[in-house]
């Protein structure tokens, strides 16, 4: 059975056990869950909007509602789908970086080059050492992640072969947004990861914003606006640093985090800037 077939069986699964029906057969339409009170929508789109404004605590009346939606997506990944979320610095898209049916929907809906990696996303920064080979101090890890920043290393054996294949490195996320931060610690395992937005167009701070491809996708988390949205600062992303070298560090996007990141670098760590060429 083909890698996509046996995504489309997952999801169709998954989506059973939680009392999701599948669209007609063959269908591209997304399945959105609707929010308690009405929001902005294109016409037959559903989505779930999170609780609150951020982190929710355990005894909150409102962790009903972020449970729930940490359960929907983490059934959706699973079972192979493409989910949109929110990050601490744009809305992105997201998929198990283990099914390679899914990475493809990913290049596929955005119109990305396949010849540009995606980054993963994980939920701790302990999690990093058994998708990468790190060669810097457990502490520069610690000062910069969570954060808004993506640090390239080289990629270990247990990242499917099929994420970013033409690269040996492979850039980590973990996102300082409890919401990013709570689902891939209930996924247990590497979720892709890039912006929610067509390729060459501007990145999306809210949902609204990349309506377009909501047909294509399974689940829309709309955790509200993502910064003030006033100046093109925000909407640069993380700031990608190249860190495979030992001793070094190189600036793959400047990103939205470039002072504090490279003021941690070279001031408290003492790395040396470099080229990187990871993109």
């Amino acid at each position: 059975m083909s890698p996509a077939r046996r995504c489309r069986g997952m999801r169709a699964a998954v989506a059973a056990s939680v009392g999701l029906s599948e669209g007609p057969a063959g269908s591209r339409s997304g399945r959105l869950f609707r929010p308690p009170s009405p929001a902005p929508a294109a016409p037959g789109a559903r989505l779930l909007r999170l609780p609150g404004s951020g982190a929710v605590q355990a005894a909150s009346p409102e962790r009903a509602g972020w449970t729930e939606a940490l359960r929907a997506a983490v059934a959706e990944l699973r079972a192979g789908a493409v989910v949109a979320v929110p990050t601490d610095t744009l809305y992105g898209l997201a998929c198990a970086a283990s099914c390679s049916a899914a990475l493809r929907a990913v290049y596929r809906l955005k119109g990305r080059s396949e010849a540009k990696p995606l980054a993963v996303c994980l939920g701790r920064v302990a999690d990093v050492y058994r998708y990468c080979r790190v060669r810097v101090p457990e502490g520069l890890l610690k000062d910069l992640l969570p954060g808004p920043v993506t640090l390239v290393m080289e990629r270990s054996e247990e990242l499917n072969k099929d994420l970013n294949p033409f690269t040996p490195l492979v850039g980590i996320r973990i996102p300082d947004h409890a919401f990013m931060q709570d689902l891939a610690q209930m996924f247990e395992g590497p979720l892709a990861l890039t912006s929610a937005n067509l390729s060459s167009q501007a990145s999306s701070l809210n949902v609204e914003e990349f309506q377009d491809l909501w047909p294509q996708l399974s689940l829309v988390i709309d955790g509200g606006q993502i910064g003030d949205g006033q100046s093109p600062e925000c909407r640069l992303g993380s700031t990608v640093v190249d860190l495979s070298v030992p001793g070094k560090f190189g600036i793959i996007r400047p990103g939205c985090a470039l002072e504090s990141t490279t003021a941690i670098l070279q001031q408290k760590y003492g790395l040396l800037p470099s080229h990187a060429s990871y993109l």
